[in-house]
């Protein structure tokens, strides 16, 4: 009705999406930020948000659906945003269980399930590395008869390169299942195809994608986050082949796996076996490790602001539109630090536009106009980084921001 008040629910189990509340603070909406209680006094804008309400990690599904539902008893949230991606199945449960608008479990499920996601970009047509479910063992010796190893066992349900082991024969498999016990079906054993790894990060529109830049990783991230090393990653050249591929392809795929609205992060290899593309996983989320950040530098856009105009728009019955862009080259050079400060001031590059702040790790971002720059640029930070700063420790279980 008019004149009543709009308001967004935020769930954040990590820490960001800053910019995601205050754009929505700015356009009249006023959100309230669900965290959980160790977040509660982390860098949220105070200012922009209406609540911040805070609950005990670990609660099981029918407790936050109670916990929403006891909020909502003297407020209406028109919106459920989950600004990470480890909070999109809560939020997808909570706009069912409310009945409010948005992607439910099923539509969720091809943003958050290794095995869903793949499932549908298959059946979309989309080249994808040979893969099998983890539930019938006749299933999965039959895969590995056809499918040369090596293979990779992935989380359904992990971000990142988190809990992804290499397997390397069967004996090796059947083992690692019995380590998982009744947890092997929350996984898919999938080819491991080598090659160059390419994101494409987008903003979704009523079903086009309105907005889309690819870049491709230094070293895959599935390397960086078992190997350890520095991670780079760096804006492809408008004018590659690889770029218009990609574009193309990435056009296709959100749309294809039914989502009308939001922001993706989704992940390609090129195979050096054949050269050709195939999709790895995609999330509807702002991707992670500062991406955003080098997205912006890149283009101008902050994927966090737009994502809020999209929702807000939508609220209203508004048509979103894109705001102006460029067409600049960025790359990002980061790694876990030795010292908990690190001191990068001996890097002194004019391209240098964002020297990044978090503990224990050591980071940049550089512009140019010239692709070329920012990759010599790249690889030669990322060699002096790993003499000047690079610590390594075991890859995490979970996700640690």
């Amino acid at each position: 009705m008019a004149g009543e008040i709009e308001r967004f629910l935020c769930i954040a189990s990590y820490e960001k999406g800053q910019d995601f509340l205050r754009q929505c603070a700015e356009l009249g909406v006023k959100p309230t930020l669900l965290t959980v209680d160790k977040l509660r006094n982390a860098d949220w804008p105070l200012d922009a948000l209406e609540e911040l309400t805070s609950m005990p990690e670990g609660l099981s599904r029918e407790q936050i659906l109670n916990t929403v539902s006891w909020m909502m008893r003297g407020r209406r949230f028109d919106r459920v945003i989950a600004l990470d991606e480890f909070d999109l199945e809560t939020a997808a449960q909570i706009r069912e269980h409310l009945r409010t608008p948005g992607m439910g479990t099923s539509a969720t499920a091809f943003y958050r399930d290794k095995l869903a996601m793949r499932t549908g970009a298959r059946e979309a047509g989309f080249l994808v590395p040979e893969f099998s479910r983890v539930v019938n063992y006749d299933e999965l010796r039959a895969y590995m008869d056809r499918v040369p190893a090596p293979w990779l066992l992935k989380p359904r349900s992990e971000a990142s390169a988190l809990g992804i082991r290499k397997i390397q024969n069967p004996e090796q498999l059947w083992r690692a299942l019995d380590e998982l016990g009744d947890r092997q079906s929350y996984f898919v054993l999938e080819q491991f195809v080598p090659g160059e790894i390419f994101h494409v990060d987008s903003v979704v529109s009523e079903k086009k994608v309105l907005f889309s830049v690819v870049h491709q990783y230094g070293r895959p991230p599935m390397q960086v986050m078992h190997d350890g090393g520095v991670f780079t990653t760096r804006t492809v050249d408008r004018a590659s082949q690889d770029w218009q591929d990609l574009t193309t392809l990435n056009a296709a795929l959100a749309p294809g796996l039914g989502m009308t609205r939001g922001v993706t992060h989704a992940e390609y290899i090129k195979a050096h076996a054949d050269g050709r593309f195939y999709f790895l996983e995609i999330a509807a989320r702002v991707g992670g490790a500062f991406i955003s950040d080098l997205v912006e530098t890149a283009t101008g856009v902050n994927l966090w602001r737009e994502w809020a105009r999209l929702e807000v728009a939508s609220l209203r019955g508004e048509q979103y539109t894109l705001p102006e862009t460029t067409e600049s080259y960025a790359g990002s050079v980061l790694c876990l630090a030795q010292t908990a400060e690190p001191d990068t001031s001996g890097f002194n590059a004019p391209e240098i536009v964002i020297r990044m702040k978090k503990h224990h790790h050591a980071g940049m971002i550089v512009r140019s106009e010239d692709p070329e720059r920012v990759r010599t640029l790249l690889e030669e930070y990322s060699a002096e980084f790993a003499r000047r700063f690079l610590a390594s420790m075991p890859a995490p279980d979970k996700p640690t921001a």
